[in-house]
């Protein structure tokens, strides 16, 4: 699969320690030209094989070695959200850029992908997982085995988000055709962001005709985060909708006397890679 689990390992590791928001600036900035090159179609595709010879994802790479001693005490509860959403959707482009048999039709061709592609950040390893569940999902269950990642005694608990942010869904890309679109985030537009992430993503996977509601998996996988309901989760997604549509779904809930008189139906997700060819 990968030639390392810990893509930054080895290399030269910085003696001093680093800030984790100049760092993230760093990074943020050089996501953003690769963005800019490489990821197409409103940031839903990646050319992984034009980006792995690039001289911007060697660079890319390079910069990853400080994350090694990079101190995650240093921020704040903005910074740590947009600092993990950055490392997460580039961590996942890193892993499937240095595929060494080639990229695959599928994302889930490559076993265990998200439990074993990890960074060493602060001296502690982190994986893809580590990162959407345990700290940005605030340890909650992981939906395929409904465990925590982090027990009691793991040193990463400290990083863990305390209060869970649904949007975050939204941002996170996981290297799919289904998933949303890369964006690059920062403290100061993490609100802003966010918003515009879940907006977007509601106006393309949500879909309100009569009775019946259609709704991404993400909705399924993850109820819990909108909502103990399902009346809760489709409030939820009325904030997020676009004026027409929040007007059907909000009348649909108005004369809805339960929750199974809404007909709720989940569309397929598409596992086929974000790849493309510029």
């Amino acid at each position: 699969m990968i030639g390392e689990e810990i893509l930054n390992a080895g290399g030269q590791t910085q003696k001093s320690e680093v800030s984790a928001v100049e760092l993230s600036k760093q990074l943020q900035k050089l996501m953003l030209k690769i963005e800019g090159s490489f990821i197409t179609n409103e940031g839903r595709a990646v050319d992984y094989n034009a980006l792995k010879d690039s001289a911007l994802f060697k660079e890319y790479v390079e910069g990853t070695q400080a994350l090694k001693t990079v101190n995650l005490e240093s921020l704040d509860g903005a910074e740590k959200i947009a600092f993990f959403l950055n490392i997460y959707n580039s961590l996942t482009i890193h892993g499937l850029a240095m595929c060494k048999s080639g990229l695959p039709n599928s994302v889930l061709e490559i076993k265990s992908f998200w439990r074993k592609t990890s960074y060493d950040i602060g001296g502690q390893k982190f994986s893809l997982d580590d990162i959407e569940h345990g700290i940005l999902r605030g340890n909650r269950p992981h939906p395929a085995d409904g465990k925590s990642l982090f027990t009691e005694d793991d040193s990463r608990l400290e990083f863990t988000v305390k209060e869970v942010d649904p949007r975050i869904h939204f941002a996170l890309v996981c290297g799919a055709k289904s998933c949303p679109a890369i964006r690059v985030f920062s403290g100061e537009n993490l609100e802003r962001g966010l918003d515009a992430a879940a907006k977007n993503f509601c106006s393309q996977e949500v879909q309100v005709d009569n009775n019946k509601v259609t709704l991404s998996r993400i909705f399924l996988w993850y109820k819990t985060d909108f909502g103990s309901t399902e009346r809760e989760c489709l409030s939820w997604i009325s904030h997020h909708l676009g004026k027409d549509e929040q007007q059907k779904l909000n009348s649909l809930l108005e004369v809805a006397d339960s929750d199974s008189s809404i007909n709720i139906t989940y569309s397929e997700y598409n596992w086929n890679l974000n790849g493309s060819k510029l």
